[in-house]
């Protein structure tokens, strides 16, 4: 079976595929750690397409890029857990309807 060679629009594609799936679970969801979760699969999407254009356009700026990015959101994963786990041992919940306040 022959296999058609991978184009920049098929990693465009699953990106934007990827991104509409983090984004309708920030939308949708209720539960902080989904939308946390959903969070880093945008970030993901963003980091695929940056590396994808650099890698067809023969740059290697975007994947250094994409180094601090992923970085960043592994200090930003692990600050919004630690923040989480501490909302949840006051209010014994984490849905995100429930937090309207942040007074404890």
């Amino acid at each position: 079976m022959n296999f058609a060679e991978i184009t920049l629009g098929h990693y465009l594609a699953l990106s934007s595929v990827l991104f509409l799936i983090g984004l309708a679970g920030v939308i949708l969801r209720r539960s902080l750690l989904i939308m946390m979760m959903s969070l880093e699969l945008l970030l993901n999407a963003a980091n695929l397409a940056l590396v994808a254009v650099g890698r067809f356009q023969g740059l290697p700026d975007p994947q250094v890029a994409v180094f601090f990015v992923i970085t960043v959101a592994a200090a930003e994963i692990a600050l919004g857990l630690a923040i989480l786990v501490a909302i949840f041992r006051i209010k014994k919940t984490t849905a995100a309807d429930q937090l309207a306040s942040l007074r404890f």
